[in-house]
């Protein structure tokens, strides 16, 4: 058990840390546009959604890959062979997903128009998404090498890599946002030229350090790249579609919530949205142990050690649950200061919206254990390869069950924002129990490999 914490945690700190300086990348473009005013913030927010849950899901297909990549790795044999099969298709894979993500960013500005956004913001956007959508490729490329980088147990360039976008990302909104250094002053698009430019800077490091180190560099991916493998890709489709409608399904959650809250008024929607950006930086961490646990189960999976992958999920279990209670117990203890991020917790005008969103984190400080547990045991799951009965359950636990509670609560019940609040912690409740009970009976229902 040492032994498998110590490899956990070589893998998710990491991972985890890369996570978090990516928010760190996100928030980069909303605090330099927010200078340019109001219309131009709103703008990014839409063009945000409507490009942010399109990536999310292409990176949830190529996800497909740590799957099958560890459990290769694990099983040994031909080891190089198979996993150079999957790690090219992923990146084959990469280029029809990010094609689809740019189809989505181009159709945003009508489809702001069709849901009643401000003609003039929805414009903007659609400039913004014109140049934006040229990152996709690049960036859902880049997150195949991250899978590759990290399945070699070498997860901490994934760490400075991200470190190098936040600075190129910054440096280029600086530059290319309020014209500095002789460059010309292009505003929002200029932004969106600085996000193409670090998905490109990023991609090229990746690319650069595979290519520089002994050890990953014999594993020859880019070698005969445009031979397609067209059983390999079927497969990593197969695996990898249900992890991209979880995506969907959890994103169109949280996406609805938005609006539950934004129709009971300003006020909840402004505390809504203080309080999730903090519970989202929060669940980077399990996020990042996520992806450590697919890569541990998925390697112990292929040499066929069932111990093993009961002592990986032992692991990442308990590391999920330590870091939840240090989220919670800061919640509970310091919601004020954790707000103080984002508003200013000394202005009296504030008082009505911090109140609410300090209520709204103390519910978010409840299901913490939760919402870990949810995501490392869908992680758990996709490291045997099992990712469609998952979906199931997560549909069933996000929508039956929470949207449902967080519609019910939320505008039949005094409750308002908070029943809202409610309904998503039933939702990750339930969805987590359901995840649970399968990862429980993984022997049972087949799902772990037999030793050769």
């Amino acid at each position: 058990m040492r032994t498998e914490f110590a490899a956990t945690a070589r893998l998710a700190i990491p991972l985890a840390a890369a996570n978090l300086l990516q928010m760190a990348v996100y928030a980069i473009d909303v605090i330099f546009v927010a200078q340019l005013g109001t219309q131009q913030l709103a703008a990014i927010t839409l063009a945000t959604s409507v490009y942010g849950i399109s990536l999310w899901c292409s990176l949830g297909l190529i996800g497909a890959v740590a799957p099958m990549a560890a459990t290769a790795l694990g099983r040994g044999r031909h080891a190089l062979r198979e996993m150079r099969r999957s790690f090219r298709m992923g990146l084959w894979m990469s280029l029809f997903a990010g094609l689809a993500v740019m189809a989505v960013a181009l159709g945003g500005e009508p489809l702001m128009n069709a849901t009643g956004q401000d003609p003039v913001v929805a414009r903007m956007a659609g400039e913004y998404l014109s140049v934006l959508s040229f990152a996709a490729v690049p960036v859902v490329a880049a997150n195949v090498l991250r899978i590759f980088v990290s399945t070699m147990d070498r997860a901490v360039i994934a760490t400075w890599i991200t470190v190098l976008a936040l600075l190129v990302n910054t440096t280029g909104n600086w530059i290319l946002i309020f014209g500095n250094l002789g460059a010309p002053a292009l505003g929002l698009r200029g932004a969106a030229i600085a996000s193409v430019i670090t998905s490109l800077a990023v991609l090229a490091a990746y690319v650069a350090i595979i290519q520089s180190d002994r050890r990953m560099r014999r594993h020859y991916l880019f070698g005969r790249l445009w031979r397609p493998d067209w059983q390999r890709l079927g497969e990593i489709w197969k695996i990898g579609l249900p992890i991209a409608a979880i995506t969907l399904a959890e994103g169109g959650l949280f996406g609805a919530a938005a609006f539950l809250t934004g129709a009971l008024g300003g006020l909840q929607l402004a505390a809504h949205t203080v309080a999730l950006q903090l519970a989202a930086l929060c669940f980077q961490v399990p996020f990042g142990i996520s992806q450590a646990a697919t890569i541990r189960v998925g390697i112990h999976n292929g040499a066929g050690s069932r111990e093993g992958v009961h002592r990986a999920g032992i692991a990442v279990l308990a590391l999920t649950g330590a870091m939840a209670v240090i989220f919670a117990a800061l919640m509970l203890a310091a919601p004020r200061l954790l707000l103080s991020i984002y508003i200013d917790t000394g202005d009296p005008a504030n008082a009505s919206l911090l109140a609410l969103a300090m209520t709204f984190l103390l519910i978010a400080a409840g299901f913490q254990l939760f919402d870990g547990a949810q995501a490392v045991l869908a992680g758990l799951l996709r490291g045997l390869a099992d990712t469609r009965v998952p979906f199931v359950m997560a549909v069933i636990g996000y929508w039956l069950f929470g949207f449902a509670a967080a519609w019910l609560l939320g505008f039949h019940t005094p409750l308002a924002g908070k029943g809202v609040w409610l309904g998503l912690a039933l939702g990750l409740l339930v969805t987590s129990i359901l995840l649970g009970w399968r990862w429980h009976r993984r022997e049972r229902l087949g799902l772990v490999m037999k030793p050769d």
